[in-house]
């Protein structure tokens, strides 16, 4: 499964082509979708799909096959079908009748499940972050377009009517000239304990779960959700919550890539738990070329919100400032009295979004394009790499490397399990 051919193989056919796809969609008045990852995102994937009159979920994938049957078993309730339940992505992959797929496994799945998707003609919706390093978010680009597929990013504030306009108020310089966002990420996050090493549960294809990952011992403060503060399968929060914001703030600032220094500061000052990711994390992204500064703030008990945000996305102009609070809601403030200027609340439908676009074929229908996933997810991965090492750190945004930085650079990748590879030509 590391290349291309030995993909095409397992898959045992040729690479579904773009026409093909697009002859099988004609066929079918519906899209046929498989939801990979059914326990946390993989829920709202399940109902965001069921709620488009042209897709239907008619596949769950889930390596924990107690959360998959209970999963399809409330499908069933719910819509009066049964899906398939299987438990080896694979298996999706391999299945001609499926044409798109949801990937709502941990962050460490994410790009290879994509590009597998990709290789196999399927189009993909991917949860955030796309990837768990750099290097990978970048192959997951390169499949994308090779492949012809039609990959959004889960990043759903960007199908909100009231976000949109408010970056178009960014644009047009309501605020006039914005030279700085900050993001909030301000959840409540308690201690997950110290859980230690237990067997693995029936029904549980562990191997499978740790997929890319170095393989740990099974633990209750991995499976199922606290994966998210370790290293080895998720990025801390500023790589969970996190990428909504880090992806407002490049869209809202106008910045079209990585910025060449970043620093971060943070750490554990709550709980002797069992998290290793900072509770506390204070991250500076800095574009001198285009002087643009993004400022990002993770905080993970009491605090107080910023101008009513407690998640979500303030930019600073040399007229006023305009403050964005969750997926919805904007509000912008001008001059010195702060006198309120345009503002607005709507929502807004990222999965109906996705399905028109692979209806058109056209990436530039989308609104969350694989290149979010690339560059919000990569932002996120370069604070924490500061945070990390502990230092300032130059990057080269041009070469995705950093700047005569051997130690640094071994944080842009990481070390893959056999047949699990992400590979180096996709």
């Amino acid at each position: 499964m590391s290349t291309r051919r030995t993909f095409v193989a397992g898959a045992g056919g040729v690479v579904v082509s773009h026409l093909a796809a697009k002859q099988a969609m004609a066929a079918n008045d519906k899209l046929r979708i498989a939801v990979i990852g059914t326990n946390g995102r993989g829920k709202d994937h399940i109902q965001g799909i069921m709620q488009q009159p042209d897709a239907e979920v008619v596949t769950l994938c889930d390596v924990d096959l107690k959360v998959g049957n209970a999963r399809a078993e409330a499908f069933e309730k719910k819509y009066g079908k049964k899906p398939q339940v299987v438990q080896d992505m694979r298996r999706v992959f391999d299945d001609k009748n499926i044409d798109a797929v949801t990937i709502a496994t941990p962050n460490h799945w994410h790009s290879l499940a994509a590009i597998w998707a990709c290789q196999a003609g399927k189009d993909v919706y991917v949860e955030k972050p796309g990837s768990h390093n750099i290097y990978e978010g970048r192959k997951l680009v390169e499949a994308a377009h090779k492949y012809k597929r039609i990959v959004q990013h889960g990043v759903q504030l960007r199908s909100s009517t009231a976000v949109r306009e408010a970056v178009e108020h960014l644009q047009k310089g309501v605020i006039g000239n914005v030279y700085m966002s900050r993001g909030l990420v301000f959840r409540w996050r308690p201690s997950i304990g110290k859980q230690g090493v237990v067997p693995v549960p029936e029904g549980l294809d562990y191997d499978m779960w740790t997929g890319p990952a170095e393989k740990e011992p099974f633990s209750r403060r991995i499976v199922h959700y606290n994966w998210h503060w370790t290293w080895n399968y998720g990025n801390g929060d500023v790589g969970n919550q996190g990428i909504h914001e880090t992806d407002l703030c490049m869209w809202g600032l106008g910045v079209k890539g990585f910025p060449s220094k970043i620093t971060a500061m943070g750490g554990k000052f709550l709980f002797d738990d069992d998290k290793i990711t900072p509770e506390v994390l204070t991250t500076l992204y800095h574009y001198p070329g285009e002087k643009k500064l993004i400022q990002f703030e993770v905080r993970p008990w009491c605090t107080n919100s910023e101008d009513g945000a407690s998640v979500g996305n303030i930019f600073y102009g040399s007229e006023g400032y305009m403050v964005i609070k969750g997926y919805d809601t904007y509000e912008t403030y001008l001059g010195q009295k702060k006198e309120k200027g345009p503002s607005g609340k709507a929502g807004g439908d990222h999965y109906a979004n996705w399905i028109k676009a692979i209806r058109s074929r056209k990436t530039e229908d989308q609104h969350g394009p694989v290149e979010t996933a690339h560059l919000a997810s990569g932002l996120a991965h370069l604070g924490n790499i500061s945070y990390r090492l502990g230092r300032v750190l130059n990057f080269d945004p041009a070469k995705e490397k950093f700047v005569n930085d051997k130690e640094a650079d071994t944080h842009l990748t990481r070390n893959y399990r056999k047949g699990f590879e992400v590979p180096a030509k996709v």
